[in-house]
């Protein structure tokens, strides 16, 4: 088993066991969700794309591209984003409930941090994973990163 195959067995685990634990507490969300959906992300990025991964917390930015660009990862398991400052460069990955991460966006930070909502009292700005896939159609490929694995 490659490395990076075994987060998509845990996360199937993952969600076999909120599952359970939804029938058996019903009207209880046990929805994976915060640090571990972003760990989740990163990692799998970091495979996916080659990445080197930077201190947990780093500001702005969780990773450096093979060509020394500044990289910030987004995963999540529902249908948007927040963003809290500029990334030069930005991937957002969509982690699904059998373990796969569909690459949602893949491109210049600029261009989300532009198309996204108003800043919000929290310090942050949202913006749809389907608004991001419309963005992401109109990179070119030489600006996105490319998945080696």
């Amino acid at each position: 088993m490659k490395k990076f195959d075994i987060i998509k067995e845990k996360v199937k685990e993952l969600y076999k066991i909120t599952d359970e634990l939804e029938q058996t507490f019903p009207g209880r969300k046990f929805t994976p969700d915060g640090h571990l959906v972003g760990s989740i992300g990163e990692v799998l990025a970091s495979g996916h794309y080659g990445l080197e991964l930077l201190p947990s917390s780093f500001e702005t930015h969780d990773a450096i591209s093979k060509n020394g660009r500044k990289v910030q990862i987004k995963a999540t398991q529902i249908n948007q984003i927040s963003i809290s400052s500029e990334p030069e460069h930005l991937i957002v990955l969509q982690i699904q409930r059998n373990g796969d991460a569909v690459e949602m966006y893949n491109g210049p930070g600029k261009t989300v941090w532009e198309n996204s909502g108003k800043l919000q009292k929290n310090g942050q700005r949202q913006i749809s994973l389907s608004k991001l896939k419309t963005l992401m159609n109109e990179i070119s490929f030489e600006n996105r990163l490319e998945r080696i694995g």
